[in-house]
């Protein structure tokens, strides 16, 4: 039973390193844009929740529904004013300049907010639990991996069911065919950059409330993030999540072993999945 009780914790765990991936599959998934500042803008979102939440006194779901049309504003003028201007056939100059925010957006978090370590306020739903069985589930990772389900069944009722996915699919595979059928490459690649920041947003929301944050930490969530995608497979969104639960089951594992051993576990999973499945659990190309 406490095997399985920790499987189960992990299998929660992965619904945030979803979470933190989605946006990233989706960029990828897109315009073949690895951003390197993804971790970042995940930190940066959360300080603006903080901060509404500490000017206003309001709750951090109900800031989160006000933070997040200003974040798909921000990565819509984000692409649209630079990333476009860099997106090619060269893979380098896209991740020079995400590299390069990421140095800058740390930067500045750090002389606004200091190095000081900061939470979003949750209430009693930060230690509220569901006893199943004997076993006790949190409500927060319960809801956490909840929308994390949410997400991921949004992004494929998008990309799949929609005009609008219909052009991300055909800007995905050829942009140049794609223009000469009426479709804006440019502006697809913003608006699938502003969706990846409303994620972005929902994934700093249980970011804040289940653990402390600081300027320093993206590059960590950028870690999670990047081999959760590897591992389910680019292009599968499903894959997606389950590259984030398989993650979340080895650390909670390794943690039962040896608290040590818990961030090396992950890490270890990944490359098994790699040795075994290079190209991921599910592949699958966008089209």
């Amino acid at each position: 039973m406490i095997w399985f009780d920790t499987i189960l914790q992990g299998v929660l765990l992965g619904g945030l390193y979803a979470l933190f991936a989605a946006g990233l599959s989706l960029v990828f998934g897109v315009m073949r844009l690895v951003n390197l500042a993804h971790g970042d803008f995940i930190v940066a979102a959360a300080y603006l929740i903080l901060l509404m939440v500490t000017m206003t006194g309001m709750s951090p779901f109900l800031a989160v529904l006000i933070a997040a049309p200003a974040m798909f504003a921000f990565g819509w003028a984000l692409q649209t004013f630079m990333l476009n201007r860099v997106i090619g056939d060269d893979v380098l100059p896209p991740l020079l300049v995400t590299f390069g925010l990421s140095v800058v957006l740390q930067n500045v978090l750090l002389e606004s907010f200091s190095a000081d370590s900061q939470r979003l306020p949750s209430g009693p739903i930060s230690t509220a639990s569901l006893n199943l069985g004997g076993i006790n589930l949190g409500v927060m990772p319960l809801l956490t991996f909840g929308s994390a389900v949410v997400v991921i069944i949004a992004l494929n009722q998008i990309f799949y069911r929609t005009a609008l996915g219909r052009a991300f699919r055909a800007t995905s595979d050829d942009p140049s065919t794609a223009s000469l059928m009426g479709i804006r490459p440019a502006g697809i690649f913003a608006i699938a950059t502003g969706i990846a920041f409303v994620i972005v947003t929902i994934a700093a929301l249980y970011l804040g409330m289940r653990s402390s944050f600081d300027p320093n930490i993206g590059p960590a969530r950028l870690i999670y993030a990047f081999e959760a995608v590897i591992i389910g497979g680019l292009g599968s969104f499903w894959g997606t999540l389950a590259g984030g639960v398989i993650i979340g089951v080895a650390q909670t594992l390794g943690s039962a072993v040896n608290p040590e051993w818990q961030i090396l576990a992950g890490h270890v999973a990944f490359l098994l999945v790699l040795l075994v499945r290079p190209r991921g659990l599910f592949p699958r190309a966008v089209d």
